[in-house]
């Protein structure tokens, strides 16, 4: 599914990952698990086509570092940043199905990735005619996982997804990444985080990232890496 052979990235002449490899196979949630300033955005960032990227980085075959960052959402990737990257000047529903346009789903398509988006986020539904830029921080984090199962039909990458939510609010999150890996056993997901404890429930396997070098571990690991 996802494949990282020896894969380096430098930003401003400073060198970010190191030599990564790992794979992440179909249907599996995989915790990306590390330190604040470790190199996880910039892995998931990496996979979107933002980063100069030496070494390869496959995804279902194809070479993402030979295909343009607006061409990656034809591939079923859908990503949720830390920052949620809303257009506070659109509605909730516009933010939403902005991917699908993008990708030029068909009027049928685009009903049924946001009728998938409902069901799994039925709070979206009540706010789809707000400016994204009236909701609360926690209902944008919201949006952005919305916006990104839009799009993500096989590859779902979410961005230290609790980070900064009030505990009723990550369960929530959580509760909805649990219906849609119900809903959709099919689709993968990879995961940042720095505190392991959210992902024990949902991740099957976890991955270790520090000082931009990524290995094999456990949510106990990460928990003493983080």
């Amino acid at each position: 599914m996802l494949h990282f052979e020896n894969v380096d990235v430098s930003i401003a002449n400073v060198q970010i990952l190191r030599n990564v490899t790992f794979t992440v196979n179909p249907a599996e949630t995989v915790a990306l698990i590390g330190r604040n300033g470790a190199g996880k955005t910039t892995t998931l960032r990496s996979i979107m086509g933002f980063t100069q990227v030496s070494g390869v980085i496959r995804f279902s075959g194809h070479d993402l570092t030979k295909t343009a960052p607006a061409g990656r959402a034809g591939l079923g990737i859908g990503y949720a940043p830390e920052d949620r990257r809303l257009f506070s000047a659109f509605t909730v529903e516009e933010n939403i199905v902005m991917p699908g346009q993008v990708a030029r789903f068909s009027g049928p398509h685009m009903k049924e990735r946001l009728d998938r988006v409902y069901e799994i986020l039925p709070e979206l539904k009540d706010l789809a005619n707000r400016p994204a830029g009236t909701v609360s921080g926690g209902q944008g984090k919201m949006v952005a996982l919305g916006r990104a199962l839009m799009i993500g039909s096989h590859l779902i990458m979410l961005d230290e997804p609790f980070q900064g939510l009030a505990p009723a609010l990550a369960r929530r999150y959580a509760d909805a990444l649990g219906a849609l890996r119900d809903r959709d056993r099919e689709v993968t997901l990879l995961i940042t985080e720095s505190n392991p404890a959210f992902l024990r429930s949902l991740a099957n396997r976890a991955l270790v990232i520090e000082r931009g070098e990524v290995c094999e571990g456990s949510l106990a690991d990460g928990m003493e890496a983080a």
